[in-house]
């Protein structure tokens, strides 16, 4: 993306942020604005497919957004284009129900409230029956253009939308262009600026980026094409997305539980230019309604809700279960984090690659947790390394998190600790990391490099001596020798200072001499 083409993106989205404000909260604005512009995406993906793919204006001499009743065998290419773009895009839009449509009828000052409705009603009731009914289903549910926020009569709640879709007519997502991501760089900045302002609602829901990069890179090391990858709490599918970058993914399986958050993962992967065929997205609770029972994934990601509460022993089946089982206990009722984790362990190939991003606390509580912990490291040699993060990166929580990498067949019988806490830069609300930091954390892990003061290579019998107590301040030396005080040099500062206090007060009381008022001291 050009300087030119992020000014004028940041600009419009902030225009539309803008007439938003006021009439409802950051969290409802949201589903209005990742919403339009997974119209507006949809409807170009429609006159790119029929223009360029099914060659209409070769035939007919007029683009799909031209084509109208009034020509010659109207009904007949409306047919063709239809079965062709249920078949190849998953959905599919009449010229009348184009973005572009609606903003030609707004310009020209008309009516478009009720077209809009009628389009995006048109997206989901299309897909019934079809292949691509599950991720199309429900997308446009949280864009509700009958809320009286939009304005207190149709009239009002019109001229709201013709102002916003006149912003978003100015943005050119260039989504014919495979290598502009102009859109998944709109769509992944609005999801985080959302997220910052969530607080922790919207932590729950998007993975700062440079988070994603690490853990996107250590699934996909050394490995260009991956069968399948699994976020079992996946927000809005940016770890997914991610690990595309480094490698070709074959299908993508996430599950969320929040049902507007569910929505916007199908939408982020659309978006992103993946076909519906290629990701499965469920809702549902992952620790107890398991949308994906017999998947065994080569990569797996996912950065769950921090010590969430889940029904443990209260659900008598759980300790039966074969995710769970083999771990001498349940993860606490109050804290779910192991719970996720023995539930990905399940789901991991024996070849496979898992990161989660987890809370401190995993490392070294005791009871239950301490239990699984040793059966995770003794028991199957699970744990591969262990990545400790600076504190303040993640939306909704200020606290360090960490990350931890699991391998089934693991090549090595040690464990390699990462202090990575000091590397962070200081932004204006948050922490955030370099691209120099991600490479160095990246690197360490790839080499299994031991660095003073940064990484450690701890053996079985280091971490037994630590009674399995995995907090890295045991494992890598932090501590900085302070330099030496010389009390002399200090006595010598102070004296120069009493010498210069002298000087000032002498200055002042000159001063208040002259301007005939009493010293203040």
């Amino acid at each position: 993306m050009s300087d030119e083409q992020k000014r004028i993106l940041m600009r419009e989205l902030w225009n539309i942020a803008d007439l938003l404000r006021g009439k409802m909260n950051a969290d409802e604005y949201k589903n209005y604005m990742l919403g339009f512009i997974f119209y507006k995406y949809l409807s170009e993906k429609q006159e790119i497919y029929v223009n360029e793919k099914l060659g209409l204006i070769s035939e007919t001499g007029v683009d799909y957004l031209h084509l109208n009743e009034n020509m010659p065998d109207y009904e007949n290419y409306l047919k063709e284009i239809e079965e062709a773009s249920m078949k190849s895009l998953g959905f599919f839009l009449k010229p009348n129900e184009l973005f572009n449509y609606l903003v030609i009828k707004a310009n020209r000052g008309e009516f478009i409230l009720e077209d809009l409705k009628n389009a995006l009603n048109a997206i989901e009731n299309r897909t019934f029956g079809k292949e691509s009914e599950e991720d199309f289903i429900g997308l446009f549910e949280d864009v509700d253009l009958t809320s009286p926020k939009l304005g207190k009569s149709e009239k009002e709640k019109n001229a709201l939308i013709v102002d916003i879709f006149k912003h978003l007519a100015k943005i050119d997502f260039d989504i014919n262009n495979p290598k502009s991501d102009i859109l998944g760089d709109a769509y992944e900045y609005l999801i985080g600026e959302f997220a910052a302002g969530a607080g922790k609602k919207g932590g729950e829901f998007y993975t700062p980026s440079q988070v994603s990069k690490i853990l996107a890179q250590i699934v996909t090391l050394n490995k260009p094409e991956i069968k399948s990858i699994y976020d079992p709490t996946c927000g809005s599918g940016s770890l997914l997305i991610r690990a595309g970058n480094y490698a070709k993914i074959g299908h993508f399986y996430g599950q969320e539980l929040n049902r507007t958050t569910y929505n916007l993962a199908r939408m982020n992967m659309l978006l992103h230019g993946i076909h519906y065929k290629n990701f499965t997205i469920r809702q549902g609770d992952t620790l107890t309604d398991d949308k994906f029972p017999e998947l065994k994934a080569e990569a797996i990601v996912a950065n769950p809700p921090f010590s969430a509460k889940w029904k443990g022993k209260d659900d008598p089946t759980l300790a039966n279960d074969e995710r769970f089982a083999s771990y001498s206990a349940l993860a606490p009722k109050d804290k779910a984090d192991y719970a996720f984790v023995t539930h990905m362990l399940y789901h991991l190939a024996d070849d496979g690659v898992m990161a989660v991003i987890l809370p401190h606390g995993v490392l070294f509580r005791g009871g239950a947790e301490e239990k699984i912990r040793r059966a995770i490291i003794e028991k199957f040699n699970y744990l591969d390394a262990v990545i400790g993060l600076a504190p303040n990166l993640f939306y909704g929580t200020s606290i360090p998190a960490c990350i931890l990498v699991f391998k089934k067949c693991r090549e090595n019988n040690n464990i390699l600790f990462i202090d990575a806490s000091k590397l962070y830069e200081k932004g204006k609300n948050q922490n955030y990391l370099k691209d120099e930091h991600i490479k160095q954390i990246i690197e360490t892990y790839k080499d299994r490099k031991e660095i003073e003061k940064f990484s450690h290579l701890a053996s079985l019998e280091e971490i037994k001596e630590n009674d399995f107590n995995l907090n890295i301040p045991r494992y890598v030396d932090t501590f900085e020798e302070e330099e030496p005080i010389d009390i002399n040099e200090v006595a010598k500062e102070i004296k120069s200072l009493e010498v210069q206090e002298k000087e000032i007060d002498k200055k002042i009381a000159e001063f208040c001499k002259e301007l005939n008022i009493e010293t203040p001291f």
